[in-house]
């Protein structure tokens, strides 16, 4: 059963995709080293061009280069790297791609004009979102959170839609308007479902596990854009709260959201859509998050995962949740997950 992140073709009836967080929260784990400091260096994007300019007038003009600012830009090292030449390393491998292949030696010299930059965008925030996964324990004290080479596809789906295939285990990103690679809050939404499916394989059979998938893939995105603005010193001018930026700049008036983890829904609201539920379980995660700091809550709301059953309901799923975080950290941080998801009204909370 495929995991979709429908954005464009889904995004005017409803929402999609990814985030990030509050001002002041802790950084998750240690700075690493400054972008330009190891590997080939490639140019991608600070999250994205909305969010770190702040310019909500920013538009696709057709992929146009001159669309963006230089400004939008920076120079990052692609690590991870198995020396082929190509974009393929330890967490990540671009499998198939439209026209030419990325090259390593080339990554600094391309732009949003050009599939290939798109190509090295996915590489470069696939293989920051599992590094931050390492980062905060998984793969070493705690299990690993996929922690293996993550195949993808660029442009292979034939509209403005991404997601996740548990057949093949891939991740596939679309075109259209703006591209979905040119966006690494949907680049990072899409590996969270690839994570979940990881850690409980065929996860999202029943309406509210979907939901979850859906709220866990906006959440991860926020947290590891968030994350690396922090760890490289990035600027973020626009609200954190609002997903995929740049992405939702084809199909939303501004400011251009797909999504929002803030926002007031309840348990009552549901209305069995996977992504207009979802918003009820990443609002949670999101106050877990300003109650413990970014460490403590990714810590526990991965952990938790394992857990859950492929089918799991949104009380199965928080039970389990409040369990990991009395286990990890005591009855403290117990009584800050159990509040925030009794403030979403989950049942038997």
């Amino acid at each position: 059963m495929a995991r979709r992140t429908s954005r464009g073709l889904i995004a005017a009836a409803t929402a999609t995709v990814a985030l990030i967080a509050p001002a002041g929260t802790a950084s998750a784990s240690a700075p690493g080293p400054a972008p330009g400091t190891t590997g080939p260096q490639a140019r991608v994007f600070m999250v994205n061009p909305v969010q770190s300019s702040g310019d909500q007038t920013l538009t696709d003009a057709k992929d146009a280069a001159d669309a963006v600012p230089a400004s939008a830009y920076t120079t990052a090292a692609l690590r991870g790297l198995d020396g082929s030449g190509g974009l393929s390393g330890r967490w990540v491998t671009v499998r198939s791609d439209t026209g030419a292949s990325a090259k390593t030696a080339d990554a600094a010299s391309y732009g949003r004009d050009d599939d290939r930059f798109e190509q090295v965008m996915a590489y470069f925030w696939v293989n920051e979102a599992q590094e931050y996964l390492q980062g905060l324990g998984f793969g070493g004290e705690l299990p690993g959170a996929n922690a293996r080479q993550q195949p993808v596809r660029i442009n292979q789906w034939g509209s403005d839609n991404s997601f996740f295939t548990d057949k093949k285990a891939e991740i596939r990103f679309g075109k259209g308007g703006v591209d979905d690679a040119e966006d690494a809050e949907v680049i990072v939404h899409e590996y969270g479902h690839a994570v979940h499916h990881a850690q409980v394989p065929g996860f999202g059979t029943s309406p509210e596990a979907g939901a979850i998938g859906e709220a866990f893939g906006d959440y991860l995105a926020v947290t590891v854009g968030a994350h690396a603005a922090e760890r490289y010193g990035w600027p973020v001018k626009a609200d954190l709260a609002c997903v995929a930026d740049w992405d939702a700049a084809s199909y939303s008036p501004a400011p251009h959201c797909l999504r929002r983890i803030d926002g007031d829904k309840t348990y009552a609201d549901r209305t069995g859509q996977v992504h207009a539920d979802g918003q009820i379980w990443s609002r949670a995660l999101w106050d877990i998050r300003g109650a413990l700091g970014a460490r403590t809550a990714d810590r526990i709301i991965v952990n938790a995962q394992f857990g859950f059953a492929p089918d799991t309901s949104f009380s199965a799923a928080a039970t389990k949740t409040i369990d990991t975080a009395r286990r990890m950290y005591g009855t403290s941080a117990a009584d800050a997950v159990r509040a925030a998801f009794q403030a979403r009204q989950i049942p038997g909370i």
